[in-house]
């Protein structure tokens, strides 16, 4: 099937300016509360927000094999598990139905009154019910980085790292929308130089630049992926922000990994922007050296995507910074990579889990993903707007990620995940 929502010369009868995010050519899909307190599944075209279950109530989605009650989920997962072939029918309807030179719903202000909304009169929920979710460590210069903070830099990689797409399990239940207030938590460190740890609230937070992808069913228990078939099996992305605390991590981190300095939140972007909406902005990815194993084998080169990232500091009532710009084309292994690797033993994907990239950092201390980076460690503080600094983050910053891809006059963007950071409850033994 044709994803004729990508045609660049298609124009909507809803008003955006061009640097919108949301063009006809995005068709996100998201799950939103309506002005009137109902839950639905929707879409977006620029300050528009769209709601699916009224168009396919009211037959605009002739023609396609939708079960009644697809729109009316709280998540976004049973449309997921429909399939590719769905996704990409929906959005080519979606972009034909709001196309300016089709009057059907144009002109029926009725119609229009149960399906578009003003978007400051919705209210964005979390996309999908995430039954599981992985986080890799797939940026080169990430890795590179942090080895060269905390071990050999002549030896920055460890051993493993050019040979497999290193990942860990995270939790779900802390996984947030945008716009949910983030509690500093709490937990056991070394401060320097002792040999006793103390307990206390985190004195390092930081954040991740990551974006994930979110899958659908995608194999049987004991089955794997191939490589090049892993896009068919990915609905789409949002952008990600794994909060850490960077000084839990340093005490609790060996032998296991990260425990309680990245499960107290990770929040994500509320909109998904399909594989399908990404497609034009594929490029090549990094040269891979050396060679992966067969099963990591990619027989394209044109594996990632231009999205361009970028991240804003705020602290209260003062302005936003612009303290990093990156781009997920730097991440060393692909998200095809990331999925063949993750069933390569038989475990299974389901609709809905979430896939964390790893922080995604490019070549240039302004591009570097997160707060431990831009400032070494601390060694090197964040000059800010209005004479403050940083060197992690203080009570009440909210921290912003946007991202955004634009190509011949065209945007796709990700909309916002943005996040305040609320000083530590006082602890009590109960």
């Amino acid at each position: 099937m044709i994803i004729s929502a990508n045609d660049p010369t298609r124009k909507s009868w809803l008003d955006y300016s061009q640097d919108c995010d949301f063009s006809i050519q995005n068709i996100p899909f998201g799950v939103f509360i309506t002005k009137d307190d109902v839950i639905t599944i929707g879409t977006r075209i620029g300050d528009y927000a769209i709601d699916l279950s009224a168009l396919q109530m009211l037959g605009y989605f002739k023609g396609i094999e939708l079960t009644d009650d697809v729109f009316l989920q709280d998540t976004l997962n049973d449309f997921i598990s429909s399939g590719k072939k769905t996704w990409r029918a929906v959005r080519n309807a979606v972009a034909d139905i709001f196309d300016i030179q089709n009057t059907t719903l144009q002109f029926n202000e009725k119609h229009k009154e149960a399906i578009v909304y003003n978007i400051d009169q919705v209210e964005m929920q979390l996309p999908v019910f995430i039954g599981d979710y992985t986080d890799f460590y797939s940026s080169k210069e990430h890795a590179t980085n942090v080895g060269m903070m905390f071990r050999d830099p002549d030896n920055a990689l460890l051993p493993n790292w050019l040979h497999i797409p290193v990942g860990y399990h995270g939790r779900s239940s802390s996984i947030v929308p945008s716009g949910v207030s983030i509690k500093r938590p709490k937990g056991q460190t070394l401060p320097k130089g002792e040999k006793t740890p103390v307990f206390g609230p985190s004195q390092r937070i930081d954040f991740e630049l990551e974006t994930a992808f979110i899958t659908a069913d995608a194999n049987h228990f004991g089955q794997a992926i191939a490589v090049d078939k892993a896009q068919d099996h990915i609905f789409g992305m949002v952008l990600l922000n794994d909060w850490s605390a960077r000084d839990i991590q340093t005490w609790e981190y060996v032998p296991l990994g990260p425990f309680l300095s990245k499960n107290f939140a990770t929040a994500i972007s509320p909109w998904v922007v399909t594989l399908d909406a990404l497609e034009p902005f594929k490029v090549d990815s990094p040269k891979q050296d050396p060679v992966p194993l067969e099963y990591l084998q990619q027989s394209k080169s044109d594996n990632t995507f231009d999205i361009n990232l970028e991240v804003y500091l705020t602290p209260k009532d003062k302005q936003a910074n612009l303290i990093s710009q990156s781009n997920f084309k730097y991440l060393y292994w692909t998200i095809n990579q990331q999925l063949a690797h993750h069933t390569i033993n038989g475990c299974p994907i389901n609709s809905g889990d979430l896939m964390g990239s790893g922080t995604i950092s490019g070549p240039e201390p302004s591009s570097y993903g997160s707060l431990l980076e831009l400032t070494w460690a601390a060694s090197k503080p964040l000059n800010l707007k209005d004479g403050e600094t940083r060197t992690f983050l203080q009570d009440f910053d909210t921290i912003t990620f946007k991202g955004y891809c634009k190509k011949d006059g065209i945007r796709i963007g990700f909309g916002q995940v943005s996040n305040m950071l609320l000083p530590a409850d006082e602890f009590k033994n109960k």
